[in-house]
């Protein structure tokens, strides 16, 4: 039986498209990718599954999201990821967002790029942003995700509650890594 709050994902609205669009040119340039170093290696088949978001820096995409954010990531071939987020917005009601992911760096696999944008303009640069995996538990039970112009950034876990003295580690190397910490959203979980 289907469950009565889904919908499938979405594409995103011609308003989502044009903010995007005007965020990536307007966007300052990045700062040397060298300067951002990632974790040694990632093993996909062990980051897929379900996510839940503890706190993120503002961005138009989630711009909507309250609380209850969760990103969900499934194989779709070779080195590339379906990947659907799921949110709370503040009259309650449920956002769901899919989207393609795909790895970058197939030495490391910790470098990817998600496509927030529709195919027919995949093609663009500006299509596709960074998602780098800087930090990961051993056990996979938490990770740091953020792009190398230090504009995006999330705190993920496994489970909807995040230990108090990780999450703070986290957020100390994200600052150390030149993030702007003071704009990080917490997100609540129900």
């Amino acid at each position: 039986m289907r469950d009565p709050c889904f919908r499938p994902p979405t594409v995103p609205s011609a308003a989502s498209f044009a903010a995007a669009v005007v965020m990536a040119a307007a966007a300052p340039p990045a700062l040397a990718e060298d300067a951002l170093s990632t974790v040694d290696r990632v093993d996909l088949a062990r980051y897929l599954g379900l996510w839940y978001e503890h706190a993120r820096l503002p961005n138009r995409m989630q711009g909507e999201c309250a609380r209850d954010v969760t990103t969900t990531f499934s194989p779709k071939g070779g080195y590339s990821l379906d990947v659907v987020t799921r949110c709370r917005r503040p009259d309650g009601s449920e956002e769901v967002d899919g989207w393609v992911a795909r790895v970058r760096d197939p030495a490391t696999n910790a470098k990817l790029e998600i496509r927030f944008m529709p195919l027919a303009v995949a093609w663009l640069p500006f299509a596709w942003s960074d998602y780098w995996i800087l930090d990961l538990a051993p056990d996979y039970g938490y990770a740091l995700v953020g792009s190398p112009s230090r504009d995006a950034l999330w705190i993920i876990a496994r489970k909807p509650a995040l230990d108090p003295g990780i999450y703070e580690r986290l957020v100390t190397k994200a600052r150390e890594l030149g993030f702007d910490t003071g704009k990080l959203i917490r997100t609540p979980h129900s």
